[in-house]
């Protein structure tokens, strides 16, 4: 199968994935890029806006999953802007998210997941919660995704811990970004996994059904 992972980070939702597909993982920052490499070694994995890239390249892939940036969606950081200054700078929600998943719903065939936050906002469009998370795509997802337990951002060993919970190093990262911003944003591992099973589940069933008919 081919695959495309956007805002791909340290690939959280791909770990579980093995290498039996042909996956491109599209990533902005350039440290988390040759991380994701060093890491998935046989994944095409390209340094680009993941935005611009799902446009120009939608076309090439059978499933696409894409996890457009969520602090400006998030309740927790809305909570943080009620209670400070209010001469600090208003932020509008990033409607790339939006953008994505119209997008995808009238111009790709393939199977695809959005994955974000719940927001501090009703939202716009109808998902599927799923723990922390909604999900839009264009298939049934499972009532459960993953048994695991997540990490606490109260947590005073908060890194360290999301370091077991991903079985990642996040400490080895040099980049501009936070260590506890990276380490939030990556999907559980189980979670990827279950969703692209259930992916792999119903085009197995399609190709069943069609070998039938001939």
């Amino acid at each position: 199968m081919r695959i495309l992972n956007l805002y791909a980070c340290l690939g959280g939702n791909r770990y579980k994935w093995g290498d039996e597909h042909e996956i491109t993982a599209v990533e902005l920052d350039p440290e988390l890029g040759r991380m994701y490499q060093e890491r998935f070694p046989k994944d095409k994995v390209i340094v680009a806006d993941a935005h611009q890239y799902l446009l120009d390249h939608f076309r090439e892939f059978d499933f696409i999953w894409t996890s457009p940036p969520c602090p400006s969606h998030s309740r927790a950081a809305f909570g943080s802007r009620k209670s400070i200054k209010a001469s600090h700078k208003p932020l509008y929600p990033d409607m790339k998210l939006y953008q994505e998943i119209i997008f995808l719903k009238h111009y790709f065939d393939g199977k695809y997941v959005v994955e974000n936050v719940i927001p501090y906002y009703d939202p716009l469009i109808p998902a599927k919660k799923r723990g922390r998370h909604l999900y839009w795509t264009n298939f049934n997802l499972p009532s459960v995704l993953s048994t695991r337990k997540s990490i606490s951002m109260e947590d005073v060993n908060e890194v360290g811990q999301w370091c077991v919970f991903h079985d990642y190093n996040f400490r080895n990262y040099k980049g501009k970004q936070t260590i506890q911003k990276i380490a939030r944003n990556l999907v559980d591992y189980e979670a990827g996994k279950t969703i692209l099973d259930t992916v792999l589940g119903i085009e197995q069933n399609l190709n069943a059904e069609q070998i039938k008919l001939f």
